[in-house]
């Protein structure tokens, strides 16, 4: 069974609304067991016990949050080399539409890089000219049903990573590369 961490930090609520998203896309996928978690309740037995983490970050200036640099800096630091070939992907909210959160999105993703997970974005579109190629991403809250799908489809896809790579469901990969709902015209 894959294990699936979505990690947030959140001071308006908006990331934390995406988080409850990804975790739900995630649990779409069957035998997937989630956790959601909160940076300031997650310990690195959460991390050690996942399979796969979704990071979720309001966006500070086009970068992760502070407290979720601390937790990777100071909880994390010792699981260095520890936890290499887990499966990561990151998610965002920002004050509007070209407040950094792809930028936001690939400092998450080079945290996670550094400890040696393996990261993904999602080519998949969830409306005409809405994609999440570096994470789930919006401006507030998620509000729109493509703003919601994205966040449900980043977490649908570190479970199917998960289920992949760490249960050994190679026949996932054909469903997804030959979904074509992924294509919106």
């Amino acid at each position: 069974m894959g294990k699936v961490l979505v990690l947030y930090d959140t001071k308006t609520g908006n990331t934390s609304k995406m988080a409850r998203l990804v975790a739900e896309g995630a649990k779409s996928v069957e035998g997937t067991e989630v956790r959601l978690k909160h940076v300031d309740e997650a310990r690195k037995e959460d991390v050690l016990w996942a399979d796969g983490l979704a990071v979720g970050t309001p966006t500070h200036m086009g970068m992760l949050s502070w407290k979720l640099k601390r937790f990777f800096d100071e909880e994390l630091i010792d699981l260095w080399g520890r936890i290499d070939g887990k499966i990561g992907c990151a998610f965002s909210s920002s004050g509007g539409w070209g407040g950094g959160n792809e930028i936001a999105c690939a400092s998450v993703l080079t945290v996670l890089v550094n400890f040696g997970f393996l990261v993904f974005g999602v080519t998949d579109y969830v409306g005409k000219k809405f994609t999440l190629h570096y994470g789930a991403v919006v401006a507030g809250e998620p509000r729109s049903e493509e703003e919601q799908e994205a966040c449900r489809r980043l977490g649908r896809r570190l479970a199917e990573w998960v289920a992949v790579f760490v249960d050994g469901k190679k026949e996932l990969l054909e469903r997804i590369r030959n979904d074509e709902s992924r294509f919106v015209d």
